[in-house]
């Protein structure tokens, strides 16, 4: 993965305490565990029409797959501290934009991050966050929804978020 795929993500100190447990968990004796019920399913007989071990193998893949995403998170988190207050919409800002006539306030960063806080959460990576990024208060953004319609958002608050 190259250094430009590899996406740094704001954290509380709280979530990222939080991730770091179930890692440990699920790679310690989570792994364990499923080993377990795959090879007592295995020891049942014939692997084609048993349900317990494809059961098992495919939780097995699921733990493997949040395994690798908590690691990349977690290698490449910025922790705890709150981003400067620059005015410009980042990972770890609460932003305020008026779309639709309406104004919405939310956490900008990683969703893992939404346990923490009343605020809905969106990624940077997400259509609204990439559009809004580097983007100062009183600014306007486009991005494309789902649906092909273009959405126009104007800045109208962007500070450090306060855990």
């Amino acid at each position: 993965m190259s250094e430009q795929t590899i996406a740094t993500s704001y954290l509380t100190q709280e979530s990222y305490d939080r991730l770091k447990g179930e890692l440990e968990e699920l790679s310690g004796p989570g792994r364990v565990e499923i080993a377990k019920r795959i090879e007592a399913a295995r020891l049942e007989g014939d692997l084609k029409e048993n349900g317990g071990y494809h059961a098992a193998k495919d939780e097995q893949g699921k733990m493997e797959a949040r395994i690798r995403q908590l690691t990349q998170l977690l290698d490449h988190a910025i922790i705890g501290e709150a981003p400067a207050d620059t005015g410009i919409v980042g990972p770890g800002m609460q932003v305020t934009v008026e779309i639709f006539g309406d104004t919405e306030t939310f956490l900008l960063g990683s969703r893992e991050i939404g346990d923490d806080t009343d605020l809905d959460v969106y990624s940077e990576q997400s259509p609204l966050g990439s559009a809004i990024m580097g983007k100062k208060v009183g600014e306007t953004a486009s991005y494309e929804a789902p649906n092909g319609k273009t959405i126009t958002v104007k800045l109208l608050d962007v500070t450090p978020h306060q855990h």
